[in-house]
């Protein structure tokens, strides 16, 4: 797939489209069950009383099946608001829905648990991930979790029209800026809706 530049200020419209064209169930990041990140939130054994907020996950089903897991304190931050729509008129979980740009975006709160899957390996540009990386600090507190997956080495060059950055987990924690401490990692193959295999590198990590 052919990367295409997309301007700051275009990238709500741009993944607002991908959306509208697509549909949530057709992305290719779509999981009906994201069996990953309920094993490391396991794993870590991050409680149900947590604080959690889920970046980019505008129309997954992690919310949902959080709270079926009995945890309540659920936010989703994602800039398209096609994707925040879907999920908010399907899922039957409470979760708090916030439409912005994680490279702008100021949190009002701080979270026991970070979760992103499949945002932070757009940010190609180093001052981006090092705005991502200072939200992410604003946004927890020493004691927190943190779990991230990128694309790995061997993974996609590209996604939905744009670059994306690819990283083993050492790589992901330095550029995630330091402080972390590794708890988990996984290689994980992932089988997008057309049946592409995308390789992902999974991170848990404890904020220090």
């Amino acid at each position: 797939m052919r990367s295409t530049p997309v301007e700051p200020g275009g990238l709500r419209a741009h993944w607002d489209d991908v959306y509208r064209r697509h549909g949530p169930e057709q992305v290719s990041w779509y999981q009906a069950n994201p069996t990953m990140s309920l094993e490391l939130t396991e794993t870590i054994g991050v409680d149900p009383t947590a604080a959690i907020i889920d970046v980019g996950g505008g129309a997954s089903p992690l919310a949902a099946t959080l709270t079926g897991r009995g945890f309540a304190d659920l936010t989703v931050l994602d800039l398209s608001t096609v994707a925040l729509a879907a999920a908010a008129g399907t899922d039957p979980d409470p979760a708090r829905r916030l439409q912005g740009d994680i490279r702008r975006w100021t949190p009002d709160r701080r979270y026991d648990l970070w979760h992103d899957r499949a945002v932070f390996h757009f940010l190609t540009d180093p001052a981006d991930r090092a705005r991502y990386a200072q939200v992410l600090r604003q946004a927890t507190h020493p004691g927190s979790h943190v779990i991230v997956a990128t694309f790995a080495p061997d993974g996609p060059t590209s996604c939905s029209g744009l670059p994306v950055c690819r990283y083993e987990p050492d790589e992901l924690t330095a550029a995630l800026g330091g402080g972390l401490q590794i708890l988990v990692t996984r290689h994980v193959d992932h089988t997008t809706p057309a049946g592409a295999t995308q390789p992902f590198t999974w991170i848990a990590a404890l904020v220090q």
